[in-house]
């Protein structure tokens, strides 16, 4: 499956649960009931997937966490906050160059609508 179809099946899934709970619950409320919803639709997830920095041939442990990680190829990041801000998507990307993916998505339950609480971060993907 490509990262392109698992994000459309994420995105599916958080509208429904935006829909179900509304705005403004904890971010773990969401990361949660998300994850539940994609192990039933037959889709890999793990949960808070520790991302080290390797430098100088050194692999450290700094405390990144990836909130969702989808088929080991796409990064889910959620937010449950009145605004996201640029630095959000900035620190998506910077995981997915870690972590050597090519997709992620920043979703903030904390806004009304899902809709305008949904973006995108690429790291070299190409659409198909």
């Amino acid at each position: 499956m490509t990262e392109n179809a698992i994000a459309k099946i994420v995105v599916d899934v958080a509208f429904h649960i935006h829909s179900e709970l509304g705005p403004g619950l904890l971010e773990s409320v969401y990361q949660k009931v998300m994850a539940h919803e994609l192990r039933k639709r037959g889709l890999q997830v793990e949960e808070e997937v520790s991302l080290p920095v390797i430098w100088d041939d050194v692999k450290m442990e700094v405390g990144f966490r990836i909130d969702l990680f989808v088929n080991r190829s796409l990064i889910v990041e959620l937010k449950s906050i009145e605004k996201v801000a640029a630095v959000h998507k900035k620190t998506l990307l910077t995981y997915l160059r870690l972590a050597d993916c090519r997709l992620g998505l920043l979703m903030n339950f904390g806004e009304e609508l899902m809709k305008t609480g949904i973006s995108r971060v690429v790291n070299g993907l190409k659409d198909v």
